[in-house]
């Protein structure tokens, strides 16, 4: 199983590393992008250590599958795999939950044009800067864990409805920059859940 399995893990680590480059450089002499979609790339940014973890745990999970062992090494096993997984495990949930609710979004944001836009799949959401009556923006508390990327702005409009914009769509610090003299309320939490 190893011989099958240190392959694939050698391939993500360099598909993973030649993509981070690759967005570097593009970021590094590109354009300044406007529009904003969930991407792959972005996806492989925000999950890079919580995979990489995983393929770590993997291995633990070898020793188990071979045969009867003694309980505590069992237990042990158990103990490492659920602390690695314990790692990973809140990055993937909310990655499921920002791709279920941000997959159709599209964000065009300019600031240089003072531009603003949400579209949800083809129909645009609309709404003018004056129908923000506040806007929540939720971040990290553990600002080192592998899930502190993952945080999100959630626009209330005056007519009842809410936005919801998050990090699986692009960096939001610009965003709420821009939106900062809109009632900009941070808040601070452990795990940022939608």
């Amino acid at each position: 199983m190893r011989r099958l399995l240190w392959p694939v893990v050698q391939l993500a680590l360099a598909l993973g590393v030649v993509s981070l480059l690759l967005q570097w450089v593009l970021r590094l002499f590109g354009r300044r992008r406007t529009v904003f979609q969930v991407t792959y790339w972005r996806g492989v940014y925000l999950l890079i250590w919580p995979l990489a973890s995983l393929c770590v745990a993997l291995p633990l999970l070898r020793p188990l599958l071979t045969g009867p062992r003694s309980w505590w090494e069992i237990m042990l096993l158990a103990l490492l795999f659920a602390v690695v997984l314990g790692f990973a495990a809140p990055s993937l949930l909310l990655h499921g939950q920002y791709y279920r609710r941000n997959r159709r979004t599209t964000l065009l944001f300019d600031p240089r044009q003072n531009t603003l836009e949400v579209y949800e799949g083809a129909e645009p959401v609309p709404f003018a800067r004056h129908d923000i009556e506040r806007v929540e923006y939720c971040r990290c508390r553990a600002r080192r864990a592998f899930w502190s990327n993952y945080e999100f702005l959630r626009l209330h409009l005056r007519d009842g409805r809410t936005v919801e914009l998050t990090s699986l769509l692009a960096d939001l610090g610009p965003l709420a920059e821009f939106l900062r003299n809109t009632r900009l309320q941070p808040v601070w939490r452990w795990v940022c859940r939608l």
